[in-house]
């Protein structure tokens, strides 16, 4: 919520597109908002009553999600904030999933789900949440 101080907007170049600058390195970066979160970028309500949090967070559901997942500078791909619960088929949180798709569980089902996942989704895959949390219901677990 807070990294609205470690990355600066400097100029809108187009509807979905601005050229940016991490604060933190000085590193200039181009973001475009990702086709599928458009709907949720264009809805200024929540970010107008959160003024620290990142320009590019938006509320989806109960989430909280980057509008700009692909383009992110480094910063923001190495945070470490959570992005999926994963539930067992009783609904019992057995592991949680990461921004950069860590998982995070002692659960020999769910860890053995996410390695077969990982044969067949590459992290570089612009669409590998959702493709993930797809592969991981189709193996029983209810994703959050």
């Amino acid at each position: 919520m807070y990294l609205g101080d470690y990355i600066v907007i400097e100029r809108q170049i187009a509807p979905f597109r601005f050229e940016c600058r991490s604060v933190s390195t000085g590193t200039p970066f181009t973001a475009e908002v990702d086709d599928d979160k458009r709907h949720l970028f264009s809805d200024r309500s929540w970010i107008d009553r959160h003024p620290t949090a990142c320009w590019f967070l938006r509320p989806d559901g109960d989430l909280i999600r980057c509008t700009i997942h692909r383009d992110s500078p480094a910063q923001c791909k190495f945070y470490r904030c959570v992005m999926m619960r994963v539930l067992s088929s009783t609904g019992e949180q057995v592991g949680t999933i990461t921004e950069t798709l860590a998982l995070h569980s002692e659960d020999p089902a769910l860890r053995a789900a996410y390695d077969d996942a990982l044969w067949v989704i590459r992290d570089t895959d612009p669409e590998a949440e959702e493709r993930l949390q797809e592969f991981l219901i189709s193996r029983g677990f209810e994703i959050q």
